[in-house]
């Protein structure tokens, strides 16, 4: 089976630790292609995405070992410069291997990432920044090949804050000729642990006070020792199914700092939210308060990844809560799951208009994505009767063990 089972209406109570970051450690993996060594990568979640980084790695010939949450990557020996379309095609972040292949090799052939079902998210800025800095690029029916004689750093302008494109420009820059200049940069939490990875290996990079970031090409990266830091999403999710559920509960290791929006709205629907050095508590005793208007924006604004976790707990709270999603355009993709466990929620073009239930009813859903196979979890915690959330590899893809993190909390939930 591939089902988590959940029997809402139970409190939350207790405290769980935040597993690492899986948007950080993605990165890092493909980072460590550019050196000729070994590299120590702690506090690494165990969850669908990394492993298949891993397969990536190991297909293009670097030894990959595991103890415990710990990875060693050795890249000594990368003997393949191509990736064959379904290891790509399976997990979209895959194409930033594009610029660590490319400042390892100066030359990768491998499928387009294609979309998902969140929205389009086309790979052209990205194709457009390496190839100001000396990269052609050869395109053929499903694939492409993208080669460099010599990497060359240049002066860049994202036209949007891309993650995915502000990660190939770094990956490729650190070891190309000359200075690279990237302005608009994304300023995602994952950005900086990228660069603190990359640092740790022998880097040049400066963040400007302007927020544009100044990479100085080096001969060589050296092997490094790294600590991914705490998953804001995870987080972020587990915040909302106390805020849906209620409950007193503490998230050890979560960092706070990263979560300023999230944390703002969680207060606004009137949770009561405690931060110290250790981590984020909450309490939720009386039904929440709507919220209302609320726009997913690039960070540090409120994250796309937590507007279907926050729209579960929202459909319970007292009065109509409105979300402009701004980022991607098919992210309300579960409110027709949310109708049939009785949310009343109104689509119109890229807002949602919410109108709290007393309570939704536990019924049969089906995930399509990974954060909004989060969200129906979190809205089966809040449901009357017996939920079923399918497709959990979905979820899997993100949360290292959500099931047992939520158990631990006192909620009834289990795999199926």
């Amino acid at each position: 089976m591939d089902s988590i089972y959940i029997y809402g209406g139970n409190y939350l109570r207790g405290e769980t630790r935040i597993q690492g970051s899986k948007n950080a450690v993605l990165p890092i993996l493909a980072a460590s292609l550019l050196i000729r060594g070994t590299c120590v990568i702690k506090n690494c979640p165990r969850i669908a995405d990394v492993y298949h980084m891993q397969n990536l790695l190991q297909e293009l010939g670097c030894l990959v070992s595991w103890a415990g949450n710990t990875v060693t990557v050795n890249a000594f020996h990368v003997n393949d410069n191509r990736m064959n379309g379904e290891s790509v095609t399976r997990m979209r972040s895959s194409v930033m291997l594009l610029g660590a292949m490319l400042g390892r090799l100066g030359e990768v052939t491998m499928a387009y990432p294609g979309g998902c079902v969140i929205g389009r998210r086309p790979i052209d800025i990205h194709l457009k920044a390496l190839r100001k800095m000396g990269v052609e690029i050869e395109e053929q029916e499903q694939m492409f090949t993208a080669k460099a004689k010599e990497l060359e750093g240049a002066d860049l302008e994202l036209p949007f804050p891309s993650v995915g494109a502000t990660e190939n420009v770094i990956l490729a820059s650190v070891t190309a000729k000359g200075t690279t200049v990237l302005r608009n940069a994304a300023k995602e939490p994952e950005i900086e642990a990228l660069c603190g990875f990359l640092k740790e290996a022998g880097a040049d990079i400066e963040n400007k006070a302007d927020g544009s970031l100044v990479i100085q090409g080096v001969e060589e990266l050296h092997e490094a020792k790294y600590t991914v830091p705490a998953d804001r999403i995870v987080a972020g999710t587990y915040l909302a199914a106390v805020l849906a559920a209620g409950g007193s509960v503490f998230l050890e290791n979560a960092p706070a700092k990263q979560l300023e929006a999230m944390l703002a709205v969680a207060e606004e629907m009137g949770g009561c939210v405690t931060v110290n050095e250790e981590g984020i508590g909450i309490d939720v005793i009386h039904r929440l308060r709507a919220v209302p208007y609320l726009k997913t924006e690039v960070y540090p604004g409120f994250p796309t990844d937590l507007q279907s976790p926050l729209m579960a707990g929202l459909a319970v709270a007292q009065g109509q809560s409105l979300i402009e999603e701004s980022i991607f355009e098919n992210r309300f993709r579960i409110v027709g799951d949310l109708q049939r466990m009785g949310a009343d929620i109104e689509i119109v073009k890229n807002k949602a208009y919410i109108n709290g239930v007393d309570v939704l009813k536990g019924t049969e859903v089906e995930a399509e994505e990974l954060r909004g196979g989060a969200a129906l979890v979190v809205a089966g915690l809040a449901a009357e009767g017996k939920s079923i959330v399918k497709n959990r590899h979905f979820i899997e893809r993100g949360y290292e063990n959500i099931c047992k993190d939520l158990r631990n909390l006192g909620a009834d939930i289990g795999l199926g």
